[in-house]
């Protein structure tokens, strides 16, 4: 088996329950107090949303966005693992903050695997670098790290991050990195749309009937009688000093 089948292979047979199932989970377990606690009101209000419905959808597709961007980044970080294990015996790292380590024609790589290359502000970056300077201080100074941000998607312009002591590769060049594959990085695109289209059906299927029961919730909650919105009782429960909770 090739490389490439390989990491084929492992993405057919892993993005329904890694990704799917997980995407779908987490929709089924999900409460209208949790999602509105966790967004912001006014920015609803900014935006002129005035009806249940609407706002419910609004808050939905921004919350399941986010778990989706968390979700989908973990499975990327383990198909890079598997790639990199099968190419140049490669393994999770158990280093605070690496996600692999490598070795490739005698250069040692610890990495940081990141979804796509506008990950983190300078706090988070900062910390990734404190992460690679601590991995080389216990490796010693007689072992010679190449420290690598990872990126599965995009590009940089400028990937040798001096300041920094790491070099930062995104898309194209990570994938060709740990894998010895230059255009891994297109093959993998396509077992990623197997059984995808019966899986979103499942997936919209089931946010329609949460979007409904959510909006029954939502007018029961925070409406007028008049069908209009409770903006103050919504902040309330998003921003009160004191924790209120609803039914």
């Amino acid at each position: 088996m090739t490389l490439i089948q390989s990491a084929e292979g492992y993405v057919q047979s892993r993005i329904a329950p890694e990704f799917h199932d997980k995407r779908l989970a987490k929709l089924r377990e999900l409460k209208l107090a949790q999602v509105l606690k966790r967004k912001n009101p006014y920015l609803f209000r900014a935006k002129a949303i005035v009806s249940a419905p609407d706002l419910v959808k609004h808050l939905l597709l921004a919350y399941l966005s986010s778990q989706e961007e968390t979700i989908f980044g973990d499975f990327l970080e383990g198909l890079a693992i598997h790639i990199c294990h099968q190419a140049f015996g490669g393994q999770k790292s158990t280093a605070e903050g690496i996600d692999l380590e490598f070795a490739r024609e005698g250069v040692r790589y610890i990495v940081s695997v990141k979804s796509g290359p506008n990950w983190g502000n300078s706090s988070q970056i900062n910390k990734m670098v404190q992460n690679f300077d601590k991995a080389r201080r216990i490796a010693g100074r007689h072992t010679q790290l190449v420290a690598v941000n990872g990126c599965c998607y995009g590009r940089d312009a400028k990937p040798d991050k001096t300041k920094g002591n790491y070099v930062k590769l995104c898309g194209q060049d990570f994938w060709n990195l740990i894998s010895g594959e230059p255009l891994l990085y297109q093959k993998i695109i396509e077992p990623l749309g197997y059984q995808a289209r019966l899986r979103n059906d499942e997936f919209e299927q089931a946010f329609a009937r949460l979007q409904t029961v959510f909006t029954a919730e939502f007018t029961k909650d925070f409406c007028l009688s008049d069908g209009s919105m409770d903006w103050d009782k919504l902040v309330a429960l998003n921003s009160s000093a004191k924790e209120l909770w609803i039914s």
